[in-house]
């Protein structure tokens, strides 16, 4: 016996994008009016495309990336990444990192950021805005998988110049300093 439906949303097969009651969007001139909270993260809403560098393990490697900031009205934006590993022939060679969350802006300019990945890191941010189009954040809880490599701090900034988001993740093992883990350019998609 199947659930019933609730009202409102498609019955039947469902055929492309699932259409779903209440919508996520990137962009200010469509979908749910934009919460006034969100104003000091707004810059951030869309989706962005670019490559970067990351260092791991393995050793250093380009990506590929493709972030979104979406809104549905509400006083948080939903964060979504997906990566994948660039060759030195510059073809994709397959998946890399993915990453979840939510940016959460707080009183005044601060920024609470939560982020969960499959490789088994969940990381707590928080941090503030330095200007209008840049943010600055530390863990403040970090918890990892017994397989996930040891972590133990991490800061993320983030800035937008000249139309671009560019970013840097920094990480740390035990009481070892941070490190640059990853950086990139993103330009704006939409």
């Amino acid at each position: 016996m199947s659930a019933p439906v609730p009202p409102g949303l498609p019955t039947g097969p469902v055929q492309g994008p699932t259409e779903l009651p209440v919508i996520d969007t990137v962009d200010v001139r469509e979908g749910p009016e934009v919460a006034h909270e969100l104003l000091s993260v707004l810059p951030l809403l869309g989706e962005w495309h670019g490559e970067g560098q990351a260092a791991g393990t393995e050793g250093d490697h380009r990506f590929g990336q493709w972030v979104r900031f979406a809104h549905d009205g509400r006083d948080f934006l939903t964060y979504e990444s997906r990566t994948w590993r660039i060759g030195e022939d510059g073809q994709v060679t397959g998946p890399d990192q993915r990453e979840s969350g939510f940016l959460r802006p707080r009183d005044g300019d601060e920024v609470e950021l939560l982020v969960s990945s499959p490789a088994g890191l969940v990381e707590i941010y928080v941090g503030t805005a330095r200007t209008t189009t840049s943010w600055e954040l530390d863990t403040d809880v970090l918890a990892r998988t017994p397989d996930h490599p040891d972590t133990s701090r991490a800061k993320r900034l983030y800035g937008i110049v000249d139309g671009a988001l560019l970013y840097a993740v920094d990480r740390a093992a035990g009481d070892q300093p941070l490190r640059p883990t990853m950086s990139a350019r993103l330009e704006r998609i939409r």
